[in-house]
């Protein structure tokens, strides 16, 4: 895996555009081995590939994936082939894109929401053995028509769960780009975790204990229909959260002016869980331990390295402040 630092990125929360398009440009050179962009965006999608760009939108103007690093990214594929008009930068829901500064009518490409319910695919399903209430705007939830209530918590209870249909029918290749950031539910909103859970119904199931978390986060990931589609991994931890996450806490974060980025998001969610727990121990916040164990679950099926021993972490501009 592959880091870049430069302090200049980010000042008073406002971020550096010019900076961050070198820095994201940098890390997929240098993680492609390509020597110049196109042709290193290129060497990940063809022109035929209909790509997605899976942002993390759910906290708000300040912990959003910062905007210039996915108008780096978009550029980037568009130098490479592809039509601006067809890539997909999507999150379950988009309510904090606009006060993170998201423009999707100037910068050319679509910004998508997975619609409740009818953003499901039925046919694309995911089933863990632990039951799950289903809620408005999971496919399967039902009211009874000739009441106003809902019917009751037993016949609203499922052990399956659906894809959006943006990640099962949309998109061939997925650029993944969660920020840096905690999840008091599962331990880190790593790489691992921006992909699974913003993109099934019946998620709650998997955040109410750690161990059917780290099971089932690591199983989705492993799933075709999102493992095989993810090409690269940006983190964004220009502004880094060790606690509350993933909605902003901001007397949790670090200006941390630092992104992230290879092909394995075990090795990525490895190192920034260990920097996270860094800072939560220098805060004297409880550490996030077994909350985080889908990390080495997700190592023990081999979809990455999480052992410290294993992972090889290559600056390609200035080593991030310890």
């Amino acid at each position: 895996m592959f880091v870049i630092h430069d302090s200049d990125a980010i000042s008073d929360y406002r971020v550096n555009a010019r900076i961050v398009r070198g820095m994201v440009d940098r890390l997929v050179m240098a993680s492609t081995g390509q020597p110049d962009v196109a042709r290193a965006w290129g060497s990940l999608v063809s022109p035929n590939d209909k790509v997605g760009i899976k942002i993390a939108a759910a906290g708000g103007e300040l912990f959003t994936t910062h905007h210039e690093v996915v108008n780096a990214i978009v550029d980037g594929l568009v130098a490479a082939g592809q039509q601006r008009n067809r890539i997909i930068v999507w999150d379950k829901l988009l309510e904090g894109v606009k006060q993170a500064g998201y423009d999707a009518s100037s910068a050319g490409y679509q910004l998508r929401a997975i619609t409740p319910r009818d953003g499901y695919d039925t046919k694309a399903i995911f089933t863990a053995p632990v039951l799950g209430k289903l809620i408005w705007g999971d496919l399967e939830y039902r009211a009874d028509p000739g009441k106003t209530a809902p019917l009751p918590d037993d016949e609203n209870t499922s052990n399956i769960s659906h894809f959006s249909k943006i990640v099962a029918n949309e998109v061939t290749k997925i650029i993944n780009v969660p920020v840096m950031s905690n999840t008091e539910a599962n331990g880190i909103a790593g790489c691992l975790y921006n992909v699974t859970i913003p993109n099934i119904d019946n998620w709650r199931r998997f955040t109410q204990n750690s161990y059917y978390g780290a099971a089932a986060i690591a199983e989705l990931y492993a799933d075709p229909t999102i493992g095989k589609k993810v090409v690269f991994n940006i983190m964004d931890g220009l502004l880094a959260q060790f606690a509350g996450g993933p909605e902003s806490q901001p007397n949790y974060s670090v200006p941390y002016a630092t992104l992230y980025a290879g092909k394995d998001p075990v090795a990525i969610d490895a190192v920034a869980l260990k920097k996270l727990e860094q800072w939560r121990a220098r805060a004297s916040v409880p550490a996030l331990g077994q909350m985080g164990a889908y990390v080495k679950a997700a190592s023990q099926i081999g979809l990455g390295n999480a052992a410290p021993e294993r992972i090889q972490v290559r600056n390609v501009g200035r080593a991030p402040v310890e």
